[in-house]
């Protein structure tokens, strides 16, 4: 049975009404799309010790959402995100009744702090993230968890990355006060 071109302009009329009432429901509710966020800062320099996949996606949080940028030299930043310390932590968390390992303790540890350029000013004292996932284990599926392990290591480190954003964010309440 084929529509004719009144039953068509009908249904096009009911799809674009609904539509409508979708994007007033949703404006009115407060919702937007975030966009940038302004931080309260201009210019960051990402400074570690030694390389670690955390620094690359840190210079990419800040380049991606936030109006400010990630210099390549200390001196030309007006503040310095100093990670003190990344760290990937494992423990035995429960045993089989046989003994073998049955659940394995992941953690995944940031240690940092925000400085002004000379490193005079505080905006963020030492702090840490801490992240924890429980990883089951069992022999007869090795290779399978060793790739669900580095899955959650990436997953916990982009969740430290998204915390540390906020807390830059946060920052700028610390340094106007």
């Amino acid at each position: 049975m084929k529509r004719t071109g009144g039953a068509r302009r009908q249904a096009v009329k009911r799809f674009s009404l609904i539509l409508a009432a979708a994007v007033l429901l949703l404006a009115g509710c407060g919702f937007q799309l975030r966009g940038e966020v302004s931080m309260p800062f201009d210019s960051i320099y990402v400074q570690s010790q030694v390389p670690s996949p955390i620094v690359r996606q840190l210079k990419r949080a800040v380049a991606a959402g936030f109006k400010a940028t990630v210099t390549e030299e200390p001196g030309k930043a007006q503040v310095i995100l100093h990670l003190l310390d990344v760290r990937q932590e494992k423990e035995i968390l429960t045993l089989s009744g046989g003994g073998r390992v049955s659940e394995f303790q992941l953690r995944y540890r940031v240690s940092f702090r925000l400085t002004d350029n000379k490193s005079a000013t505080v905006y963020i004292p030492p702090s840490e993230i801490v992240m924890g996932r429980t990883l089951t284990y069992t022999d007869f599926e090795a290779s399978a968890k060793q790739g669900e392990e580095a899955l959650l290591y990436r997953d916990m480190q982009h969740d430290a990355v998204q915390q540390m954003m906020r807390r830059l964010q946060a920052a700028k309440l610390q340094a106007k006060s």
